[in-house]
């Protein structure tokens, strides 16, 4: 049974949607109020945040006290490609630099509609780019993101495999959105118990993402790319999800592949619980088992 700090938010979350429902909610209210909503996360102590930019992308690198500085973890966030950033995800980073023990840098990709598709694939090959150029190895670089960004994820990946480059150490997906159509049957199945996703918004991101681009391009929905040679992954998903099966079928995926690939469907959780982390004891659970599979693979130990 969900905690009652999750069931708190949750609650504050479903209030939030009702006051909406009627009318047309624009794109600059939609990151207005994503920017509430990360305000409301609480920042750990001992992680400093520092402005970047890589690849002439911004970015800000939150750094543990004593962490270690010769592995990172580049943090693609969610949003459908069309909202969040920096304010937004910021604590959730933060969470996980302080469990990881190294930095996390948060890359403020470019948006849909100003900015539709292949415009975040470059900006995230760049900043891993930018990361080797600046001394991180290969082998000690992980690329992580949520929803949109868990695509983003896989899709960074490929084009940098793709490129003839080393792809990342490992790689995290959290709620990965992975099939743009969104049309997998959780869609149907997890209507009643998702809070978060809606078919409606998601099909109006992927409209102004893909501003016309082929739907079945493996570089918006990796679920039905090439992915053999991809990195160690670790997927998270709730079992209360519309995007349930984007994350289990990926993970199929990338099995059928010969990936080492680990599938956690936790029970009774909703999109991207982890983004809660410091308010939620659920989502500093799922934190802390991320930071239990990649710290190794990072060589940070066990």
């Amino acid at each position: 049974m969900p905690s009652g700090e999750l069931t708190e938010l949750l609650d504050l979350v479903a209030a939030g949607r009702q006051a909406m429902a009627g009318r047309t909610v624009g794109i600059e209210e939609q990151r207005a109020r994503y920017r509430k909503l990360g305000a409301m996360m609480p920042m750990p102590e001992g992680v400093g945040v520092t402005p970047v930019e890589l690849g002439g992308v911004p970015a800000e690198r939150l750094a543990p006290d004593d962490g270690n500085e010769g592995a990172a973890v580049l943090y693609l966030h969610g949003g459908g490609y069309c909202i969040g950033g920096l304010d937004t995800h910021r604590p959730m980073c933060a969470h996980l630099a302080r469990a990881m023990g190294c930095p996390v840098v948060l890359l403020d990709y470019r948006l849909a509609p100003e900015h539709p598709h292949p415009a975040a694939v470059e900006d995230a090959v760049a900043a891993v780019r930018a990361l080797r150029g600046a001394g991180i190895d290969a082998g000690r670089l992980a690329v992580a993101g949520d929803s949109a960004g868990g695509g983003l994820t896989a899709v960074t990946s490929i084009a940098l495999r793709d490129a003839g480059e080393p792809v990342p150490a490992a790689a995290v997906m959290i709620s990965p959105w992975t099939d743009i159509a969104g049309d997998s049957p959780s869609f149907t199945s997890r209507a009643e118990v998702d809070p978060f996703v809606f078919p409606e918004s998601l099909g109006e991101m992927a409209s102004w993402y893909l501003a016309g681009h082929d739907i079945a391009d493996p570089l918006v929905s990796p679920v039905k790319a090439d992915v053999a040679g991809l990195p160690p992954t670790l997927i998270h998903v709730g079992d209360h999800e519309r995007l349930l099966d984007d994350a289990t079928v990926m993970g199929e995926r990338l099995e059928d592949a010969g990936v080492d690939v680990t599938v956690e469907v936790w029970p009774e959780m909703v999109h991207v619980w982890h983004f809660f982390a410091g308010r939620v004891p659920e989502a500093d659970e799922g934190i802390a088992a991320i930071a239990r599979w990649l710290r190794p693979r990072l060589r940070l130990g066990d």
